[in-house]
């Protein structure tokens, strides 16, 4: 139970931060929000820009087996990934969060049974965005 609560409390963290990211997009402050996400992947995910756009998949799927996230946390890290990634625009930076996000949809449903029809909209536009 302490532990449920742990990881809900790190949750609704979580959530305000990605709130805050996705408000200075809106307000069209891009790179404080690109950097808010650096630094939130950073202290709570444990993620390095270096990790995130250098390695390829299988580096990435390492690192996240790695650091065992529980399936909450894991997608967290989609969302704040997802909200970044613009399939409208072919770049380097889109190309490495459609993999990484590709990945994590594929271990929340193969590792933690999680299907929900947000992430199956999403999964579908990043299975566009790399079939182009």
């Amino acid at each position: 139970m302490l532990r449920r609560d742990l990881i809900t409390a790190e949750i609704q963290k979580l959530a305000q931060v990605l709130a805050r990211i996705i408000g200075l997009k809106l307000e069209g402050k891009l790179a404080e929000a690109d950097d808010l996400l650096m630094e939130s992947l950073v202290n709570n995910f444990g993620i390095t820009p270096e990790e995130l756009f250098s390695s390829n998949s299988s580096e990435f799927e390492a690192l996240l087996t790695e650091k065992e996230f529980p399936a909450e946390k894991l997608e967290m890290l989609s969302q704040f990934l997802y909200s970044q990634f613009d399939p409208s625009v072919i770049s380097p930076r889109n190309d490495s969060f459609a993999e990484k996000l590709y990945l994590i949809y594929y271990l929340l449903e193969t590792k933690h049974h999680i299907i929900n029809m947000t992430n199956l909209d999403r999964q579908k536009l990043v299975d566009q965005y790399l079939n182009t």
